[in-house]
């Protein structure tokens, strides 16, 4: 039996020093909840015969359980991960993430006020969505350019300002399912729009177009695969005869581009595999170039940019898509507007290729993921792991550059008496966790997606993890 009978009080087990120090840093009303919680728990410790054997122990008990509970309850539940899958736009993992230049522009512009809808040379109220408008631009060779939350958003728009009550033509071979489960078709409805569904899922010719082509017709729209490929018995309508028909007829034509790439093809001209990959995904300067009226596109995919969804093209119809309220529902804010600016700097000045995580990791020589895997795997062996480095693939996910496969080097893991299953699920409970993938029956680690000033972190993390399982 215990040798106390009555538990510390809350009022007692505030007076504590570590109590006091809960209390700034938690507040009054979350400590005093948190100890009456653990008190409470303590109690009924006690009816059940298992409690500690002083109310000194009791109070301990109550106090650590107490701060338990309040660091549990405050966490933040958005935490930094180690992506060691080889995807380099992992949708679930956040897809691009972010340059220096665009953390610092971040931090800059976050930290006090901002001109967002301040005209400073007037000293009157200014328009927010002509932020970043010039440098698109200038990058793209577009009239005009509006930034909204994300691409989706951006057709959204764009169909609600220009076809609202008419038909929209779109290939059945385009109409794709993007992550979520949300579905072209469906985000067209909500616009307002009508989907007319031309050509067969293989085969859509421009002749298709021609004939589905009536008074109610309001808009084309073209819509970029991005997460998969059609091969084999296939036909598709090139852009130029779309963009021939749609002025044949007076209508805008539309491009869901998807993935925004907008790097020069100076950055990736090596004929290697990784150019190779990117060189096949169409940017958003040739649409322009061939006449597309609106172009829509990610900024957190190849752009290496944040979540936005980037509209560009035509004056004409830039300003209807201005004009329309939607717009207000879906501009984005000035920590968007500071990172995304501070990305397509990054690209105006040619540093992008090297200073863009998302493209440098792309361009990243297998030979070069391979040195670097031969140290850290010779590190894990030294901590008691399995370790052999062995030849894989990566690929640039996200919706982008389908089908891309990029040669990489991977480091194979294992532990005796340690499923493959279970040193997956270890590596994720630490702290930051360590995303890998599974094959063969191993754990296998890319570090094309770790960053090379990570690599010293995750052989530490490892360590650790190692001597915790032994």
């Amino acid at each position: 039996m215990s040798s106390y009978r009555v538990i510390p009080s809350v009022d007692q087990l505030r007076r504590r020093p570590s109590v006091i120090a809960l209390e700034t840093q938690y507040g009054h009303a979350a400590v005093v909840d948190a100890l009456r919680t653990e008190a409470e728990e303590i109690r009924l410790a006690v009816a059940a015969g298992n409690a500690p054997d002083t109310s000194e122990l009791a109070a301990d008990a109550i106090v650590r359980r107490a701060l338990e509970r309040l660091a549990g309850t405050v966490a933040p539940s958005l935490r930094r991960v180690l992506n060691a899958t080889g995807v380099i736009i992992h949708t679930n993992l956040g897809r691009a993430p972010l340059s220096s230049a665009a953390l610092e522009r971040i931090a800059a512009i976050g930290g006090g006020y901002t001109n967002l809808e301040y005209d400073v040379a007037e000293g009157e109220r200014g328009a927010r969505d002509t932020h970043a408008e010039q440098l698109l631009c200038r990058l793209t060779g577009a009239d005009a350019a509006v930034v909204v939350n994300n691409c989706a958003a951006a057709t959204l728009l764009v169909l609600a300002a220009l076809a609202r009550g008419r038909e929209v033509l779109v290939s059945r071979g385009e109409l794709v399912e993007i992550g979520g489960g949300f579905r072209v078709p469906d985000v067209m409805a909500q616009s307002g729009a009508y989907l007319r569904e031309v050509g067969t899922t293989n085969r859509t010719r421009i002749a298709d177009y021609a004939l589905a082509i009536s008074e109610r017709t309001g808009a084309i729209l073209r819509v970029h695969p991005s997460n998969f490929k059609l091969e084999g018995f296939t036909a598709r309508a090139t852009l130029a005869e779309l963009v021939a028909l749609a002025r044949k007829f007076d209508l805008p034509i539309v491009e869901d581009l998807g993935s925004g790439f907008v790097a020069s093809r100076d950055s990736f001209t090596d004929g290697g595999p990784q150019s190779a990959a990117l060189s096949r995904e169409p940017t958003v300067q040739a649409s322009i170039a061939e006449g597309v009226d609106v172009v829509c596109c990610s900024g957190d995919k190849l752009l290496g940019g944040p979540q936005a969804g980037i509209i560009l093209g035509r004056a004409t119809f830039l300003s209807r898509i201005r004009r329309h309220p939607l717009l207000r529902a879906l501009r984005v804010d000035k920590l968007t507007y500071a990172a995304l600016e501070a990305t397509l700097i990054e690209y105006v000045t040619g540093r992008a290729a090297d200073t863009v995580p998302v493209l440098r990791m792309a361009l990243t020589t297998s030979d070069a993921v391979g040195a670097r895997a031969e140290i850290v795997a010779a590190r894990l062996r030294d901590a008691g792991y399995v370790a052999e480095v062995i030849d894989g693939l990566s690929t640039i996910g996200g919706g982008s550059a389908a089908g891309s496969e990029l040669p990489t080097r991977l480091i194979a893991i294992g532990l005796s008496g340690v499923s493959a299953d279970e040193l997956a699920s270890r590596l994720r409970e630490l702290e930051p966790p360590i995303v890998a993938r599974i094959g063969d029956g191993r754990v296998l680690i890319d570090l094309r997606t770790i960053g090379t000033s990570e690599d010293e972190e995750l052989v530490r993390l490892m360590a650790d993890s190692r001597v915790r399982l032994s």
